[in-house]
């Protein structure tokens, strides 16, 4: 069922707490990729121009319910500033005397930005007290932050029993139209590419895809487990071997549903995962890999799985093909960034590493939907439900006021 959205919201006058997701790398108060605050930009803005004070709650890193000057949000909050063009307002806590002062102080059109909600040990353990303190700042929440939305924290669950009104931003109903098409009315032919290190990391994800694409593209290490239970030559690649029974019963699986479940032809195998290590392509079936270990797809992959998604319709990609921070080891997936690029499919990227590969082959602008949800991406098209989209009402409901709302 849809969600309920900012733009159902009345704001002109009220207070809005929004939960976004700025958890952005940050090295000595420098950011280094301000990609997830832009992302907000939008709903913020929504908020702003149809007068509404705009509260901003977000984690930064695993502070573990302690203060941490180095996860501080300051230097996003300068960042942010500059993005909206207007001063944001920092308070040095989430909840308090202070953070209450400057809320109450801001007008309609200001934005506060709190201090890292995980400074509190309230917002992991989804502490009641905590989330109604955050929920006693603003007269309707938003839940923007998808990233964040596989977590049952105060800010993403807790608060919502607290206040009358609640909604999801427009990042986050995005996202969950673009997740949402995948897993219910894709165009087809339907394609995934999933790499990475571990299959365990993907399992349920290619569990409940398998039943949904037409075609499964096999990357990264994680293939070398499908390799084995084959019983091909892996050498030292790294191999998961609690799932070899596991990787069995999935292409069995494929099989059963006529889906095509495509692994590597070829690899670079290298002795070494350093910068200055030797390598060599070889076909996969050859036993000359000993003792060395695959790093990255070969040449006759890239051509067979460049093949497979010109044809797609849809395309969903997580997870790089090898080990492409190593520049001798990046050519197949930066390869893949560019074939999903250039198909003419409506192409979805989730994850770290496949959204770095997309940036480095400089092909973000070609991509349909580039997902910020990481963990949280992966679990939805795994099937399971979010707690933090749960919470959230339908379109076709109003919410209940509790005893615990606040006034307005």
């Amino acid at each position: 069922m849809p969600k309920k959205t900012i733009q159902q919201l009345d704001l002109s006058g009220r207070r809005i707490f929004i939960r976004v997701d700025f958890n952005v790398p940050i090295h000595d108060g420098v950011i280094s990729d301000d990609t997830r605050i832009r992302a907000a930009l939008p709903t913020l803005n929504h908020a702003q121009e149809r007068g509404a004070t705009v509260v901003i709650g977000s984690h930064l890193g695993r502070p573990k319910g302690t203060t941490n000057p180095k996860l501080s949000l300051q230097p996003i909050a300068n960042r942010l500033g500059k993005l909206l063009k207007r001063p944001v307002v920092f308070s040095p806590e989430s909840v308090g005397a202070h953070a209450s002062r400057v809320v109450a102080e801001a007008k309609p059109g200001d934005v506060v930005l709190l201090e890292n909600l995980r400074f509190h040990p309230g917002e992991e353990a989804n502490d009641k007290e905590y989330a109604a303190a955050l929920a006693n700042l603003a007269d309707c929440y938003v839940n923007d932050a998808f990233g964040a939305a596989h977590r049952a924290h105060a800010s993403t669950v807790g608060i919502v029993q607290h206040l009358r009104e609640a909604a999801a931003g427009l990042l986050m109903a995005d996202e969950l139209a673009h997740l949402g098409t995948l897993l219910d009315t894709p165009p087809r032919p339907f394609v995934a590419v999933l790499g990475g290190a571990k299959v365990s990391g993907k399992l349920e994800v290619i569990e409940n895809l398998i039943g949904k694409v037409d075609t499964l593209l096999v990357g990264g290490a994680m293939a070398y487990t499908f390799f084995k239970a084959k019983g091909l030559p892996v050498g030292r690649s790294l191999i998961e071997n609690a799932y070899l029974d596991t990787v069995r019963a999935i292409e069995k699986d494929a099989i059963n549903r006529a889906i095509d479940l495509e692994l590597p032809l070829d690899h670079r195998i290298t002795d070494k995962l350093t910068t200055d290590a030797s390598y060599r392509t070889i076909d996969v079936h050859d036993p000359s890999i000993g003792q060395w270990l695959g790093a990255d797809i070969g040449p006759s992959t890239v051509t067979r799985y460049t093949a497979i998604l010109r044809r797609a319709k849809t395309i969903f990609w997580n997870g790089p093909m090898g080990v492409f921070e190593i520049d001798s080891f990046a050519s197949g997936t930066v390869s893949i960034a560019k074939a999903v690029a250039t198909s003419l499919a409506t192409s979805v990227v989730g994850g770290g590493d496949s959204v770095a590969a997309i940036g480095r082959a400089g092909v973000r602008n070609q991509i349909s939907h580039i997902s910020t949800g990481g963990g949280a991406s992966l679990e939805f098209l795994g099937g399971r439900k979010l707690p933090g989209i749960d919470a959230l009402p339908d379109t076709n409901t109003t919410p209940v006021k509790t005893s615990l709302s606040a006034p307005e």
